[in-house]
């Protein structure tokens, strides 16, 4: 089974370029954002509008509501499914996303180890600050320390379970699909995807984020719920809760993502086989197309 993969970090426009390639070659998308299966969660995460999709079908997208935890086990089931419909029904299936796990899990088949939540342990970690749960996944396990986003309450919650269950967290088993694959990377220069990143947020703002954020938490969701989803969740949440002046508010969340983003390239350069083209430049586009349409014959 042959798939494509579309991965990069975040505002290189992977949503646009995915679709853009799904219509040249009758495919259908798959989205591997961690975020982005939340109902209701769409300024805020980015998520393609359906106009954007200009007709093709996208999948794993508003699955599930954000009170509910989605765990990794949990899209890579979904995802299998749909890709095995997909491809049934004669389409190419498209895995597009920016959750470099996600997308592991997928075109991997990597089996993550099958820990139950500890509700007790969970509600005693969470009183913790994020230095504080490093630190404490540093004494248990500190080789999972080094790959782990050490702002992200939930991930550091989660391996510290793990942890304390298993005595570290054990390194992913992976067990492969078997799918061709065809991994293109979207990449540009640093000033230039700085500067998409704030001109984005500044859109996402004015197109009511924040209004967004509030109605969740009007509908139930809480500000330490709502924290956990990380960069805008959780500096929005605190600009509406007077922790944080709108000035200061953009001016933290623009840096955390452009943060975000370096991670993201860090995890995704790991892998060679990926073809890595500027979606700026009409030749790297060209070029790639020549390729998808070589690798599908």
């Amino acid at each position: 089974m042959k798939i494509i993969v579309v991965l990069g970090q975040t505002a290189t426009g992977k949503s646009d370029f995915a679709v853009d390639v799904a219509r040249q070659i009758n495919g259908e998308i798959i989205s591997a954002d961690s975020r982005q299966v939340y109902k209701g969660m769409n300024l805020g995460t980015g998520k393609i509008t359906k106009k954007e999709m200009l007709g093709v079908p996208h999948y794993l997208l508003d699955v599930i509501n954000p009170s509910k935890v989605f765990t990794v086990n949990d899209f890579q089931k979904k995802a299998l499914k749909e890709i095995d419909t997909i491809y049934k029904r004669g389409k190419v299936p498209i895995i597009c996303g920016g959750t470099g796990f996600y997308i592991d899990a997928i075109v991997n088949g990597t089996m993550f180890p099958d820990v139950p939540p500890n509700k007790k342990l969970r509600t005693e970690l969470y009183l913790l600050d994020a230095i504080a749960l490093s630190r404490y996944l540093e004494k248990l396990d500190p080789e999972r320390l080094k790959t782990i986003d050490k702002n992200n309450k939930v991930r550091l919650v989660r391996a510290i379970e793990i942890a304390k269950a298993l005595g570290k967290v054990p390194k992913v088993i992976a067990n492969k699909n078997n799918f061709e694959l065809l991994k293109i990377g979207l990449t540009l220069p640093p000033e230039i995807l700085k500067e998409r990143i704030y001109t984005r947020l500044l859109s996402r703002i004015k197109k009511g984020m924040a209004k967004e954020i509030e109605n969740l938490h009007k509908g139930g969701i809480t500000w330490k719920r709502l924290h956990s989803f990380g960069l805008e969740y959780r500096y929005v949440s605190m600009y509406l809760q007077g922790k944080f002046t709108k000035s200061e508010m953009i001016e933290k969340l623009n840096t955390e993502i452009w943060h975000f983003a370096k991670r993201q390239n860090t995890w995704f350069k790991r892998d060679t086989n990926t073809i890595w083209i500027n979606p700026l430049k009409k030749s790297d586009k060209i070029k790639v197309m020549k390729e998808v349409k070589r690798f599908l014959k």
